[in-house]
This record gives structure tokens, C-alpha cells and sequence, in this order.
């Protein structure tokens, strides 16, 4: 039997791959949490898991990728496969290099996440169909997707509060870090990207597909 947990914050969202994943009769859902502090909290109590299936769009201070990263540290032996909205660059690079061992969009068919749950159990890596036929052109082309790949994942963090609508102080309030250093960060991003506001940054995010509706 494969032990799995769902962390994601929609209640909805969490029945439905209950149901999916538990349907064949051999895998179960022994763990569900809401945010990634609550998905750290219970693994540091002794959870026993094989697969995390981790959204990656959560609100609170501690998002999908910082929440792999956590977990890859407290259960190494479980696999993690992230599930986003989202198929584009730089987010399945990012989790990939905080632990993630799959990247899932939350349109795959439900056989794709049963394969996915079953190929991560042992031991192989699984990416969504649409982002490995992406990823296979770039690197034919040779180029970069989107200029968020040169974000380091810190850099991404960031990006993605600042995207939420988050002001420096309460970035810096989320990620324990002093205010300077978050408009460090701010400084930094908007030199990588070639960009001078916020507003630039809305609008390169909605082009790139890394938001996917931009406020009127």
C-alpha cells in the first residue's frame, strides 16, 4: 500500500484526489494539511508517508516550494510531487531543486496522477507530459523560457509575494528576514528582469503565464 499525503488549501481540492487517489484500491491517503507549516508540523511528529503531493499556490509564510524544501529534509525517504495551475518556467525548476521528485498540473487526467504517485514510489522521476514537450523544445532551441529562470529560488519567493500583493514589511515578517534585505531582494529582481515596478512585474509575470489573470 502507498501511503499518501495531499497538502493544499482548498477543502474541495483535497476530497476530489482523496477520492482519485484511493479509488484503485492500492493507495491511501494517510495525511492531509492545509498549508505547508501545517504538512512540516506533522511530518515532524512522525508521519509515516511515501508520496506528498504538494500544491505549490498556498497562501501563508511558508509556500509550496520553501514546504518541499522542509519536508525533503524531515522524511527524505518520501517522494514529493508538485501540483500547480501552472506548467511554465521557473516553478518546476525551482521545487525540483527544493526536493520535488514530479511536477503535476492540476488539468492532468486522473490516470496521470495515479502513474505519477506509482512512478515517484519507485523511485523514478515524473514530469507532466505538456512541460517535458516544453522543456524538450528550449533545449533544442537552446534558449531560456521565461527571464524568471535566472531567479534564484529565494529570488522566486520573493517574486511570487510581491505578486500577491505583499508589502516589503510583510515579506519580511513571513520570511524572518529584515526589511532591507527584502528590498535587496526587490533591487536585485527588478535588475535580473530589466523592469523598474511593480507594475512592470504584474505584467511580465501575466506574459510568461506565472499569474494567470491580472487584476483590472
Amino acid at each position: 500500500m502507498i501511503r499518501v499525503m495531499i497538502v493544499d488549501d482548498h477543502q474541495l481540492v483535497r476530497a476530489g484526489l482523496r477520492s482519485i487517489i484511493e479509488a484503485p484500491g492500492d493507495l491511501a491517503v494517510v495525511a492531509e494539511a492545509q498549508s505547508g507549516e501545517e504538512a512540516v508540523a506533522q511530518a515532524q511528529q512522525g508521519l509515516a508517508v511515501d508520496v506528498v503531493l504538494m500544491d505549490l499556490n498556498m497562501p501563508g509564510g511558508m509556500g509550496g516550494i520553501e514546504a518541499t524544501r522542509r519536508l525533503a529534509r524531515v522524511v527524505p525517504q518520501a517522494r514529493i510531487v508538485a501540483l500547480s495551475a501552472l506548467s511554465d518556467e521557473p516553478l518546476p525548476t525551482q521545487v525540483h531543486d527544493a526536493g520535488a521528485v514530479g511536477y503535476l498540473t492540476k488539468g492532468c487526467p486522473a490516470k496521470e496522477l495515479l502513474d505519477a504517485i506509482r512512478a515517484v514510489h519507485r523511485g523514478l522521476p515524473y514530469v507532466d507530459a505538456k512541460l517535458a514537450q516544453r522543456r524538450m523544445v528550449a533545449n533544442w532551441r537552446g534558449t531560456k523560457e521565461t527571464p524568471f529562470a535566472d531567479l534564484s529560488a529565494r529570488e522566486m519567493q520573493v517574486t511570487l509575494m510581491i505578486l500577491d500583493g505583499r508589502r516589503n514589511h510583510e515579506i519580511a515578517d513571513c520570511l524572518s528576514l529584515s526589511q532591507k534585505t527584502v528590498s535587496t531582494y526587490r533591487q536585485r529582481i527588478f535588475e535580473k528582469l530589466d523592469i523598474g515596478t511593480d507594475v512592470e512585474l504584474t505584467r511580465l509575470a501575466y506574459r510568461h503565464g506565472l499569474i494567470q489573470e491580472m487584476a483590472p
